[in-house]
């Protein structure tokens, strides 16, 4: 099967400072607020919601093909692609921009300032869907450029490709009108719980309403698992448990790319969730979302260890 992923590729640069936040800001003066923190060291880390989802899609045998833009700073990420097999086709490059990057610091309580800069990420991708076969695709629109986040869901239910609506961080960027379109005949909806609440709170619609709208509607929940809604059904499905959380960051990217796994296996939702439940405590045992590396067969001894062996899907 043919899988796009649409969405954005991203350098995370995540610094450390040693003291606290709330030491050096002075609440009397914050309308005059001129901070400086001394971080102790910088670190910089492959990301971005449709690198993340193809990253462990590779580690589960996939190949799939990133849709997005990457500007004049892409050699590195380039590179890290290239040496985990992923092609570089449906990746527009935007010379006049760098690629999008986060700025993330982190006291030593773990509070974070975070500087986002899109980047090349502002543009479209323009890859066309045209050629794509509606029976052997599949495609997730992730949060990217808010362009893409609409023209492909759209694309895609006019030629009846399966698509996985991911709206995540970006969802305050739209309309309640958008994001109704965004979500309304779409095969699967995909947020945590938090973001559906926002859903909810955009569109003016409730739960009952959403799933009504969407085949699938597909809740993560963080440490609690996975709640998957269709029509009246409604299956909660555990976590996979982890021997230690090192990083909760890109666990929910990881979710995604199990889930489509289990997909493309010919897998229904509820099963394809529960590889996604797998795929998402790789991620929270490493620091980073493109940092965790497992075998298939890996993979598959862990899915049994929870789940039961891993069936071939029904014919």
């Amino acid at each position: 099967m043919r899988i796009l992923v649409s969405g954005s590729l991203a350098y995370d640069r995540i610094m450390s400072f040693p003291g606290s936040f709330a030491d050096h800001i002075l609440p009397e003066k914050i309308h005059i607020l001129n901070v400086c923190f001394l971080v102790s060291g910088l670190e910089e880390k492959f990301g971005g919601t449709a690198g993340n989802i193809a990253y462990s899609l590779k580690l589960l045998g996939e190949k799939p093909t990133i849709l997005g833009c990457a500007g004049k700073d892409f050699a590195a990420y380039e590179a890290w692609l290239r040496h985990n097999g992923l092609p570089l086709d449906g990746i527009r490059r935007v010379n006049g921009e760098f690629t999008a990057g986060a700025y993330i610091t982190t006291d030593r309580s773990d509070n974070q300032i975070t500087g986002f800069n899109p980047g090349a990420m502002k543009q479209p991708c323009n890859y066309p869907l045209d050629d794509c076969d509606p029976a052997d695709t599949l495609v997730i629109v992730a949060p990217g450029n808010l362009d893409d986040m609409q023209e492909y869901p759209r694309h895609c239910k006019q030629r009846g490709i399966p698509c996985i609506v991911d709206p995540g961080q970006n969802i305050t960027a739209f309309s309640g009108a958008q994001l109704t379109e965004m979500l309304t005949d779409a095969a699967y909806l995909i947020s945590n719980d938090y973001e559906l609440q926002l859903i909810e709170n955009a569109t003016k619609l409730s739960l009952a309403e959403i799933r009504a709208k969407a085949a699938t509607v597909i809740t993560t929940l963080g440490e609690n698992g996975s709640i998957i809604r269709q029509g009246d059904k409604e299956t909660h499905i555990p976590p996979c448990p982890v021997t230690e959380v090192q990083d909760p960051t890109g666990a929910g990217d990881a979710f995604r790319a199990g889930f489509i796994k289990g997909l493309v296996l010919g897998k229904n939702p509820v099963e394809a969730a529960k590889l996604g439940s797998v795929s998402a405590a790789y991620a929270v045992e490493r620091h980073g979302t493109q940092e965790h590396q497992y075998t298939w067969n890996a993979f598959c001894d862990r899915y049994a260890a929870l789940f039961g062996p891993l069936e071939p899907a029904r014919s």
